[in-house]
């Protein structure tokens, strides 16, 4: 029986990703045996073509075919809408025959609707792999429409409002972790970072984990630890800022000393950057604060319970499907900062709790984040696919 061919498609200008990651480690699972893997990358190679490359994995590159793109991500290989139509749609539809593919796989943005509508246009079955926000418009107005699977991190990210109902071609697939590496000594990470910072023995280091971005709120995490600092009298308390600046909310790199200082925390934000890889930053401080709001499914969850870092996140998005309060983590009121204060009191002071959430956590994780499930899980899909073109 021939191999399923299923295509991958990338933006090749746009950075590296949480769907990059997750696509990676299903691409690396994949059985062989059954399915043929395509990578594209569309456009000028940049950071996917590294990640890919640096994997071992084989792309092609679709030159000359332009993707539309909306103003918020307008560059240089984005086509307009009548160029794409004309000549863009028509050179990825033939892609898709001349390659013989039977499933296109789109992970993110722009790439959902041009190769949506290119699979559309080449009679091929599309699974639209869903990571953003419930109220997506891709998600809501054009993916009821085109896409014959539609894959939902989280019961939370799926359609809010869709154009017609979508119960029968909606899966909901956790992302997948690799879960093999092991922790990184906790004790010799935490003094590193206590070294790099210049803090006590005694310090409390908490972190904050992801692009500097309105939605993921640093300034919510900057007030946090000052609702910290004043539950915790005499003890030293410095929030770590790991992430860069982002597009969409230009300036956070400002805003937030500029808000520690109001708050009189200079001394103790720490704006730390982009770190990769980032398990030895995570392993080393003494809890997790995930201040986003709307998040469909962070993978910093995930990560830090791994590492068997505490985690204390708002009750809001995937997060609440993620945490279980009181027993793998904490969770909080997403528009309380001070609300973050007790979970961390309690770390600090209660013996024997961090010991049992992040026990549980670890063992919770590795049950249900496993590449190994995730591949299993898209698989299935795949089959139900390529059974309904039999």
């Amino acid at each position: 029986m021939p191999r399923a061919r299923v295509l991958f498609p990338f933006a090749g200008t746009y950075p590296i990703g949480g769907s990059h990651i997750s696509a990676l480690g299903l691409l690396r699972g994949l059985d062989r045996a059954r399915f043929d893997p395509v990578i594209v990358l569309q456009g000028t190679p940049g950071e996917p073509a590294e990640l890919f490359a640096g994997a071992g994995l084989d792309f092609d590159v679709l030159a000359g075919a332009p993707m539309m793109s909306s103003r918020r991500h307008r560059h240089t290989d984005s086509a307009s809408p009548l160029t794409y139509l004309t000549a863009s749609l028509w050179r990825m539809r033939d892609y898709l025959r001349r390659g013989k593919i039977d499933i296109v796989h789109t992970n993110d943005g722009q790439v959902h609707v041009n190769w949506g509508l290119a699979a559309k246009a080449a009679g091929r079955r599309l699974l639209w792999h869903h990571r953003q926000d419930p109220g997506a418009f891709g998600v809501n107005r054009i993916a009821p429409l085109i896409a014959d699977r539609i894959l939902s991190v989280s019961r939370f990210a799926c359609p809010a409002h869709p154009i017609r109902p979508v119960d029968r071609v909606i899966r909901v697939v956790r992302s997948p972790f690799d879960l093999s590496s092991p922790c990184p000594d906790k004790r010799a990470a935490r003094a590193t970072l206590r070294q790099e910072i210049g803090a006590a023995e005694e310090a409390i280091l908490i972190g904050y984990f992801g692009g500097l971005m309105d939605r993921k709120r640093p300034l919510h995490f900057v007030r946090a630890i000052r609702a910290i600092q004043d539950a915790l009298p005499g003890v030293p308390v410095h929030g770590l800022i790991f992430g860069g600046p982002a597009p969409a909310s230009p300036g956070l790199d400002e805003r937030i000393p500029a808000l520690a200082a109001e708050l009189g925390l200079s001394p103790d934000i720490r704006l730390m950057g982009f770190r990769q890889p980032v398990a030895g930053f995570m392993a080393g401080v003494d809890a997790t604060l995930v201040t986003a709001v709307n998040e469909p499914f962070g993978r910093t969850l995930i990560e830090a319970m791994h590492l068997r870092t505490p985690v204390v996140a708002t009750r809001h998005g995937g997060n609440v499907e993620a945490v279980e309060d009181g027993q793998t983590g904490f969770l909080v009121d997403p528009d309380d900062p001070a609300a973050f204060a007790a979970p961390v009191v309690r770390l600090v002071r209660e013996p024997g709790i961090r010991e049992r959430i992040t026990a549980q956590a670890e063992a919770y994780v590795h049950r249900t984040f496993s590449v190994e499930r995730h591949v299993s899980e898209v698989s299935a899909v795949y089959d139900e696919l390529l059974s309904e073109t039999a």
